[in-house]
């Protein structure tokens, strides 16, 4: 029996009453079985219902998110859950590409043709919430048991070059060993370049599932390198080191994972291997900050001044850095103590920069007050301000308006 939240009975219950069978299928069901927590679940629809029907049957339960008629999904998000209604389907490829497929759309199907369309048998299993059984029609219940990742059908397998991406990433998440057929069938996809087809943020969001879902990433970056990718950096074991530290924002994590698996490149080398995965410049800017950030740390340890720690956290979260830091020296280090970054950590708490950089003491409504007019200068006088901060030359917003003072008078003197 799988335990999904009784919240939905009122759903599935309106459902039934329409002579519809719900069937909860997919990641929820697989994860239900793994003692696995998920907020997101999908539910097959099976009887005489259209998807116009479906539609203003949830809509009685929420805003219905029309994700495609042509694939008949719903989306509905009730309460605290992602649901996605959708109705059987069978999937044909007519033509490469990731949207060449013939999609047909039949609520009479059975369970099992249905299902058959699936990529791994641990996906493909479902339970019929009236009926309370588990439907297995593929062994993906032994497979899991077994810790195995199997193809529910190799043929079909290589419409979706994907699934290759998917199969590592499931691998690392779930600590499962490939079955050879479907690792050889990866290998002889990626040799024939089928990931080619793939746009660039699908293959983007199945390395962030690896990255951010598994315990051990390095697995999954493995199986990439040995079914012929070039997904993959010799920074692996520094990526599972990150693991044990993660924060609770995941675009935070995800840039420490990438910067942990690009630490040691130059620069250019850094931007090519995030470049071919995602375009997304921010991210990529956080990822360079960081690496150079991490090879400016062994100098602020060996430097008592305080400058160099400030002008460290107007750079970059130096408790993000240190996670970084850290990672890379017990990947390389069986000691348990990383002396460097006890100090720095120390030091950064002490100046209270570890979460965010010294805040300024003078502002722009400083220099106004002093009856100075709105002017572009007003840009330099505020770096110079705070760089005088950082060094230590007024420690007080009192201090500070006296310097201010000094500073334009001399900037005057100068008739700038």
């Amino acid at each position: 029996m799988i335990n999904y939240p009784s919240k939905l009975n009122i759903i599935f219950d309106k459902l039934k009453n329409y002579g519809i069978k719900p069937i909860i299928v997919g990641g929820f069901v697989r994860d239900s079985l793994l003692k696995i927590e998920s907020k997101d679940i999908d539910i097959e629809v099976y009887g005489d219902i259209s998807f116009k029907k479906l539609e203003e049957i949830l809509k009685e339960f929420g805003n219905v998110n029309i994700v495609g008629k042509s694939f008949g999904v719903c989306k509905l998000k009730f309460e605290d859950y992602d649901l996605d209604f959708s109705l059987p389907r069978i999937d044909n490829k007519i033509e490469s590409g990731h949207r060449g497929f013939d999609v047909k759309v039949d609520s009479n199907l059975d369970f099992k043709t249905a299902a058959s369309r699936r990529d791994f048998t641990i996906n493909a299993i479902g339970y019929d919430v009236t009926e309370r059984t588990v439907l297995d029609p593929f062994c993906g219940i032994d497979d899991l048991r077994d810790k195995i990742l199997r193809a529910v059908n190799l043929k079909s397998f290589i419409e979706d070059p994907l699934r290759v991406l998917r199969a590592a990433q499931f691998c690392a998440r779930f600590n499962l060993k490939i079955e050879d057929n479907l690792f050889f069938t990866c290998k002889d996809m990626v040799s024939k370049n089928l990931l080619d087809e793939l746009p660039k943020e699908r293959v983007f969001e199945e390395i962030k599932k690896l990255l951010l879902k598994s315990q051990k990433p390095s697995y999954g970056f493995k199986l990439l390198k040995e079914f012929g990718t070039d997904i993959y950096t010799d920074n692996i074991s520094v990526i599972d080191e990150t693991v044990k530290r993660l924060t609770t924002n995941n675009q935070t994590n995800l840039v420490l994972m990438l910067a942990g698996l690009c630490y040691n490149f130059e620069l250019t080398q850094t931007e090519n291997f995030i470049l071919k995965l995602t375009d997304e410049k921010e991210l990529l800017k956080r990822v360079i900050n960081l690496i150079q950030a991490n090879n400016e740390i062994d100098k602020i340890y060996n430097d008592a001044d305080d400058y160099l720690l400030y002008k460290l956290a107007a750079k970059v979260n130096i408790d993000e850095l240190l996670i970084l830091s850290n990672s890379i020296y017990f990947a390389k280090n069986s000691s348990n103590t990383y002396k460097v970054g006890e100090e720095i950590y120390k030091r950064a708490k002490e100046l209270n920069v570890l979460k965010g950089k010294l805040p300024p003491l003078l502002m722009g409504r400083d220099i106004l007050e002093l009856g100075l007019k709105p002017s572009p200068k007003f840009s330099q006088i505020l770096d110079d301000a705070y760089e005088a901060q950082m060094h230590g030359k007024f420690k007080n917003h009192g201090e500070a308006l006296l310097w201010l003072k000094e500073h334009i008078k001399a900037l005057n003197c100068q008739s700038l």
